[in-house]
């Protein structure tokens, strides 16, 4: 296998795919060399703090390390996906420093910042397949602005097991220590169900499943999401609703650097007062064009991947939920498929902007309620529920 001395060597010559009918088409994966390493980054007892209602900050911990890394990369493009309450990604070894160093100062971050703790850690992808699986990564173009990570081969959950069980830990930075996190932010409002309900959809495999099986599984839910209207895509055509002053200013504001906590939320009002004004208003400034970014981030929305769990937040009718409810029984019934599902209200975006003159900003979707981490507790119950 060749060795890449950088993520632009070896990830940017993935191909972008297209139409999401084809993301388990195991020619689009290309597994990692052997010299990088997997990232993974989640909340302790997040289950305990969405049953608190801290949805926000539990969202806003999973987006905080993928902009940490991000940054700290000097914006290279590196694969990754965020989970809700937490992120997986890959790195070259070039740049495993300082991805340690980011995850090391996330963890802190979250600790002081939003009162929650959150694991990390880094496992040589040599330690993944020398338990027999693999990391495979492919590139998914959602619109012409940007692509992002799918994953394959099993080894992104045995990671995040191994995390768990306290392996391969990175140590939390010193207190004080602060993260870069230009570019996150949480200026849009939350986005009602306008099709009846949000439903956040896990997948995955069962153990010893047949992979045909699961394979033809997920593609038949995803042509089932693709016939609907829109393709279930939680975020408006107009793209979120938008307010002032918005509901994430405080967290926006923890996220800034230098000066203090209020100066800092005095800077956050002032600036998303004039984003306010721009956006409302229509106010071309400079090469910014607020109609142009509000349709971006309609096209930029993670609302489905893939990283060996299929995951969607979805706005969707009754009539497709149930659809999809009995297909997945069926599935969990064969030993197909095991999943969660869970119902909301509404969905909730968390934005990753480095720049807003660029196209590639993306924006992190989950359900409103508990998201992806509500679905993850309804799938371990039905595993735990008698037969």
């Amino acid at each position: 296998m060749t060795a890449f001395n950088s993520s632009d060597e070896f990830y940017g010559t993935i191909p972008v795919f297209r139409g999401f009918t084809r993301l388990m088409d195991p020619a689009l994966y290309s597994p990692l060399p052997d010299d990088w390493s997997i990232g993974v980054a989640d909340i302790v007892e997040s289950t305990k703090a969405i049953a608190q209602a801290r949805y926000k900050s539990v969202n806003m911990a999973g987006a905080a390390v993928i902009a940490a890394v991000t940054n700290a990369l000097e914006g290279r493009e590196f694969p990754f996906v965020f989970g809700g309450d937490g992120a997986s990604f890959a790195v070259a070894p070039s740049d495993l420093e300082r991805a340690r160093e980011a995850l090391a100062a996330t963890a802190i971050w979250v600790k002081e910042d939003l009162d929650l703790q959150m694991r990390v850690a880094l496992v040589p992808l040599t330690a993944i397949r020398g338990q027999g699986l693999d990391v495979r990564v492919a590139r998914f173009g959602p619109s012409p602005n940007l692509s992002y990570a799918m994953f394959s081969g099993g080894g992104l959950g045995w990671a995040e097991a191994a995390m768990k069980r306290g392996e391969f830990a990175v140590p939390i930075a010193p207190p004080g220590t602060q993260p870069d996190l230009s570019g996150l932010s949480c200026r849009f409002e939350e986005m009602p169900a306008m099709r009846g309900l949000i439903l956040s959809v896990m997948v995955l495999p069962a153990q010893g499943a047949d992979p045909a099986a699961y394979r033809r599984l997920i593609e038949d839910i995803v042509a089932l999401v693709e016939r609907s209207p829109d393709q279930g895509r939680p975020v408006p055509p107009g793209g979120p609703p938008l307010r002032w002053p918005p509901a994430g200013v405080e967290f926006e504001a923890r996220a800034q650097r230098g000066g203090s906590l209020f100066k800092r939320r005095i800077s956050v009002l002032a600036n998303t007062l004039f984003a306010y004004c721009v956006m409302r208003f229509g106010i071309k400034v400079g090469g910014f064009v607020p109609k142009v970014y509000v349709q971006q981030v309609v096209e930029n929305s993670d609302f489905r991947k893939y990283d060996d769990c299929l995951r969607m937040v979805l706005d969707c009718t009754s009539e497709l939920d149930q659809t999809l409810s009995e297909r997945l029984t069926a599935a969990a019934s064969a030993g197909v498929a095991k999943y969660g599902l869970y119902r909301q209200d509404a969905a909730m975006m968390t934005c990753f902007t480095p720049s807003a003159m660029r196209s590639d900003h993306v924006h992190f979707i989950d359900g409103a309620r508990g998201g992806y981490a509500s679905a993850a507790t309804a799938m371990k119950a039905t595993l735990a529920a008698p037969s």
